[in-house]
C-alpha cells in the first residue's frame, strides 16, 4: 500500500484536494452572500475531496508509467523502476482510480462529472505526449491546477462555477509562468530526453519573456477578486505578499537568468496566493 501511495504522490494529491475544498468554501460564501440557497453536506464534501485525490493520483501514476525509461536512469528508487510496483499493475491501478474518480464525480452532479472526465483526458494526454511539447504541456498543467477551483465551484452547479472562474484564471496563469521557468531550469536534461519544450524550441531567453508575461498578467489581475466582491479586503493584504514574490521571480529569470531561484520564488508566490484565497473568503 505504501508503494502505491508513493506512486500516486499522496501528498501532492492531498494538496490538490485541499485547493478544491478552498474553491468549495469560496463558491459557497459568494453564493450565500448573494442570497442563493447554497448548501453542501459532509458526505458531498468528503466525496469531492476523494474525487480530486483519486484523479490526481491516477494522473501521477500514469505519468510514472510512461516515464519508466527515464525514471530507470534518473529516479531508480521510484515504485516502478525499483520493482515495488509492476509496470502493468501501475497502469491498471491508475485506470481504476480514473474510473472511480469519474464515477464519484457524477454522484455529486453532472457538471462535476464532466469536469472530472475532461481533467482525466488532459492528464492522460499530458502523461503520454503533451508534457514534451512546447507550451501545450505548460498550459495543461496550468489548466489542471486552476481547475481545482472550478471543480470546487461546480459542486453548486453552473452558478458556483461562474463564481470561481477568476480564481481559476489567476491560478492557471501563475502556474503556466512557473512551468515555463521549470522548463528553462531543466533544458539540458530535456534535450537529452528528446523533449521539445518551449525553451528548447525558441531559446531560454525568449521563453523567459513568455514566463514573465504570464507572471505579470497574474500579478496585475490579482486585485480582480476583490474588485468583484468575491474576496474581502484581507485578501488584498496577503495577495500583495504573493505579488512581491511574483516580481522577485520575474526579476530572477529576466535580470539574473537564474531559473532555479525564479522557480522557487514562483512557488512561494503561489503558496501565498492560495493563502490569500483562504483568508479572503
Amino acid at each position: 500500500m505504501r508503494s502505491y501511495l508513493e506512486l500516486m504522490r499522496a501528498g501532492n494529491c492531498a494538496m490538490a484536494a485541499f485547493a478544491t475544498m478552498v474553491g468549495v468554501l469560496i463558491a459557497y460564501n459568494i453564493l450565500s452572500s448573494a442570497g442563493s440557497a447554497a448548501s453542501i453536506s459532509f458526505y458531498d464534501a468528503s466525496l469531492v475531496f476523494f474525487i480530486v485525490f483519486f484523479v490526481t493520483g491516477a494522473g501521477n501514476g500514469l505519468n510514472d508509467y510512461f516515464d519508466i525509461d527515464i525514471d530507470t536512469v534518473n529516479k531508480p528508487s521510484r515504485p516502478i523502476p525499483s520493482g515495488r510496483v509492476p509496470l502493468k499493475s501501475a497502469l491498471y491501478f491508475s485506470l481504476i482510480l480514473f474510473g472511480a474518480g469519474i464515477a464519484m464525480a457524477f454522484l455529486v452532479n453532472v457538471l462535476c462529472g464532466i469536469i472530472a472526465m475532461l481533467n482525466s483526458l488532459v492528464l492522460i494526454l499530458y502523461a503520454k505526449s503533451l508534457k514534451r511539447t512546447p507550451f501545450f504541456g505548460n498550459a495543461s498543467v496550468g489548466y489542471l491546477t486552476g481547475s481545482t477551483f472550478l471543480f470546487g465551484g461546480a459542486v453548486f452547479g453552473m452558478e458556483g462555477l461562474k463564481a470561481v472562474v477568476v480564481l481559476f484564471l489567476l491560478a492557471s496563469l501563475a502556474t503556466i509562468a512557473r512551468e515555463i521557468v521549470k522548463d528553462i531550469e531543466d533544458v539540458e536534461g530535456d534535450k537529452k530526453e528528446g523533449a521539445r519544450t518551449l525553451p528548447i524550441v525558441m531559446g531560454s531567453k525568449k521563453a523567459s519573456y513568455v514566463a514573465a508575461a504570464f507572471g505579470f498578467i497574474a500579478m496585475l489581475a490579482s486585485p480582480v477578486p476583490y474588485l468583484q466582491s468575491i474576496l474581502n479586503e484581507r485578501y488584498l493584504f496577503v495577495v500583495a505578499i504573493a505579488d512581491i514574490f511574483f516580481l522577485l521571480a520575474v526579476y530572477q529569470i529576466l535580470g539574473k537568468n537564474n531559473a532555479a531561484r525564479s522557480s522557487k520564488l514562483f512557488k512561494f508566490a503561489m503558496l501565498f496566493a492560495l493563502v490569500s484565497f483562504i483568508v479572503g473568503a
